[in-house]
């Protein structure tokens, strides 16, 4: 599987996603895709991640931009994490971590001390017509999601 490059078009992917869907990336077409990977459901960095961005949901959709959050978690989880958050976006399911290989964001990292295969937090933006334009890598979350707002902005500036 080819990994993603900057400036260049994203593989199309389907996967199971809220509200009983399959989210494929050629649905969004003419639209700023952002995609955020997160380790795990109802976990406090990743809570806080999925609130900034509910919080600046409305600033992205000004901006013709999607959200889309992306972990491992099964459909069945992230539908209460989303009811939970009450967040207007949907969430991904990749529990076979094919998205996670395209985008390269299975890494290993200490947990308590343990070594465990997870989940780098990382988001990209794909611009109108799939191609990546922006990438994050060992996102910190605050102050994340306006950075990734201010990108977008930019970016349709230039489109």
């Amino acid at each position: 599987m080819s990994k993603v490059e900057l400036n260049k078009k994203v593989k199309n992917f389907n996967l199971a996603a809220t509200g009983e869907q399959t989210i494929s990336l050629t649905s969004f077409k003419g639209q700023n895709v952002v995609l955020y990977f997160y380790p795990k459901d109802n976990t406090p960095g990743c809570t806080q991640e999925g609130l900034d961005f509910q919080a600046s949901l409305t600033k992205f959709k000004r901006q013709n931009t999607v959200i889309l959050g992306v972990s491992r978690d099964s459909v069945r989880t992230h539908e209460n994490f989303k009811s939970k958050q009450k967040f207007k976006f949907d969430l991904l399911s990749d529990e076979d971590e094919l998205l996670c290989k395209q985008f390269d964001v299975i890494k290993m990292k200490n947990m308590y001390g343990k070594k465990v295969r997870g989940i780098e937090r990382s988001t990209f933006l794909i611009d109108t017509t799939g191609k990546l334009r922006e990438e994050w890598r060992k996102v910190k979350v605050k102050d994340h999601v306006d950075e990734v707002l201010a990108a977008v902005k930019a970016l349709n500036k230039t489109q």
